[in-house]
């Protein structure tokens, strides 16, 4: 996508949406850089590092990096090819200029942390800018710069950056500023880098070689994709960022690069999602594994094997990305939040619920990758089978459920039907791969759930419900024909699909649930479910109602930003992104639906519904 876009002069106190942001990555790392050409959240060594720009949830004292033309500018932006290189165009009265930001991805495991900008003028003479704001601690150090030979160096606690300019730098307050004019064909280069305050910084390196190498890595990576149907492009882009939102080290996946973005302007609901759910990353891998990169399944269960090693009574339902287990959560007084939503919360409490679903998806994920050609590995089948052992005696109790709810627990019925996904995953490991186990046991527990949620989770419309003896409805429940647990044209499911459409849609876009019909522990409104309104799609394809479901996919292509780019969540009313960005969620079910909706291809969801 190429979109074109007014953009005022820098610093001009306009508001920056959501879906103004690209993302850039490195596999390890990510920042967002806005249309005006501000980079205003970075968090680095890690995903989860403390972010040394984050003007995103609060304002340009608490960090940025801004170049851009001097005067008003009409801007388009891509990604080049098959990477997350991106491509600014800034057109003014005087000339044209084009910016290039990456963040330098190598396959060296310990290389470091760059983030370059090249400034090419197009035509004409083009006046830039550019204003940089270290701020260390999410926004909260204000480091000591002192100017070094060709740039500036930066010092606070443990981080440092070093700067290097081919411009005069000049101190204006606590920021640094250049200003310099790009003429027709030529080119100004920054490097901007991290290290650790106790190292020397890393040495300098040629920009231009350094943005080749980076799409040659994306390249790379890309052209691995193996699906080649309709929609094929949008699957690409989106699988590009759920490999953007991998760690390339340790195999994990973090749910979104951002914390606190909210799931409504002004509200509460602002939680971070710097983390490795097991749940998303499950996702994840289902749509990549289907695409064709079964070693990103590998690097990923070997990570899992290494994060819930120890009791299966502890295994968690989200890691740091190295299989951190605690992860505290803390409200950053000091930013006023994304248009002032507050708390600004860094961890996440959640990380200490009981989520019985999280066994059935990693069940799945790592079955599926089985059947698509990744080798088994014998301790990982060990963690699975005592995973199971646990799920055996504790399915039965009730739990916070997907959505991780703050209140009482109850017997939600999609973590009952993902038990059931648990162990029939594990019988069909035995039975088809010829897996080590006791599938006659696990059959009869397979039995016994689909008993127990067939005779409590069913209303007297003859709808699957939120949760046993409930009348509440929960767009979860468009995953049980996904996943096998009944067939897509049972009377059960149709009128499931009918209540979902009736009930919880707005503008045709599925909310999760009705928080005032059910009590979460929060309070407050949040927009339309992104993965839900996708979920939908592949039920209308399951039952049949293709033109139906081609409609409401096209509809989600539209919602996306001028580069093809996600939240959580969306505001059918307001017309805006909302929630954490780019969420893994919304790319892989944008890429999911796309393999089901594709004529003669089998998609992960016919694949998984055994369709």
């Amino acid at each position: 996508m190429h979109g074109l876009v007014e953009t005022g002069r820098m610093d001009a106190g306009t508001v920056t949406l959501i879906e103004d942001y690209a993302l850039l990555s490195d596999s390890r790392s990510a920042a967002l850089v806005s249309k005006a050409g501000s980079i205003d959240w970075l968090c680095l060594p890690r995903f989860d590092s403390a972010a040394c720009f984050a003007r995103l949830l609060g304002d340009e004292d608490n960090g940025h990096w801004t170049i851009g033309p001097v005067d008003d500018a009409t801007t388009s932006r891509r990604y080049l090819e098959g990477s997350l290189v991106l491509e600014t165009e800034h057109r003014t009265a005087t000339g044209t200029v084009v910016v290039t930001d990456a963040l330098v991805a190598t396959d060296e495991e310990d290389g470091p942390h760059r983030l370059v900008r090249r400034i090419e003028g197009r035509s004409g003479s083009v006046p830039m800018r550019m204003v940089l704001r270290i701020r260390f601690d999410y926004g909260h150090i204000v480091p000591w710069v002192r100017h070094v030979a060709g740039g500036l160096h930066a010092i606070g606690g443990p981080d440092g950056m070093l700067l290097r300019a081919p411009v005069e730098l000049r101190p204006e307050g606590f920021a640094t500023v250049a200003e310099f004019v790009v003429d027709s064909q030529a080119s100004v280069a920054f490097d901007l880098s991290w290290h650790h305050s106790t190292v020397a910084p890393p040495a300098a390196v040629d920009v231009d070689e350094a943005i080749d190498v980076t799409a040659e890595w994306w390249r790379n990576w890309s052209s691995r994709l193996s699906y080649d149907g309709a929609y094929k492009d949008e699957v690409k882009s989106s699988l590009i960022v759920l490999k953007g939102l991998s760690h390339r080290s340790t195999g994990g996946i973090v749910a979104a690069p951002t914390t606190s973005l909210p799931e409504w302007i002004g509200g509460e609901r602002n939680w971070d999602y710097r983390y490795c759910w097991l749940r998303d990353a499950s996702f994840t891998l289902v749509a990549l594994t289907t695409a064709g990169y079964v070693l990103e399944a590998a690097a990923w269960r070997d990570w899992l094997v290494r994060a819930v090693a120890g009791e299966p009574s502890k295994v968690q339902i989200m890691y740091g990305l190295g299989g951190e287990r605690r992860l505290p959560e803390m409200e950053l007084g000091w930013l006023g939040g994304y248009r002032s939503s507050k708390p600004v919360r860094i961890g996440n409490a959640a990380s200490d619920q009981l989520q019985l679903d999280v066994f059935g998806e990693v069940m799945d994920a790592i079955h599926l990758a089985r059947v698509h050609g990744m080798e088994p590995e014998e301790n990982a089948w060990r963690v699975q089978t005592a995973m199971l052992e646990w799920l055996e005696g504790n399915w039965s109790v009730p739990d916070e459920g997907i959505w991780e709810v703050r209140g009482e627990r109850a017997h939600y019925t999609y973590s009952k039907v993902m038990a059931w996904v648990a162990f029939d995953r594990a019988v069909n490991a035995v039975e088809r791969l010829g897996l080590d186990g006791d599938a006659g046991r696990w059959r009869t527990t397979r039995q016994e759930i689909h008993d127990e949620v067939c005779a409590n989770a069913v209303d007297d419309r003859g709808v699957f419900t939120q949760s046993y003896g409930s009348s509440s409805l929960d767009a979860s429940a468009l995953m049980i024909p996904l996943v096998g647990f009944v067939p897509a044209d049972d009377p059960r499911v149709t009128a499931t699909i009918d209540a979902i459409q009736r009930e919880l849609t707005v503008d045709g876009l599925v909310r999760r649930y009705d928080p005032e019909a059910s009590d979460d522990g929060v309070g407050g409104e949040e927009g339309a479910f992104l993965l839900c309104s996708f979920w939908l799609v592949d039920n209308l394809v399951l039952a049949g109602r293709s033109d139906e479901a081609t409609a409401l996919y096209e509809r989600l292509l539209e919602l996306r930003n001028d580069v093809g780019l996600l939240a959580e969540e969306y505001d059918p009313k307001g017309g805006h992104q909302l929630g954490n960005f780019p969420q893994a969620f919304s790319h892989v079910a944008l890429a999911s639906s796309a393999m089901t909706l594709c004529p003669g291809h089998v998609g992960p969801s016919q694949e998984r519904s055994g369709r």
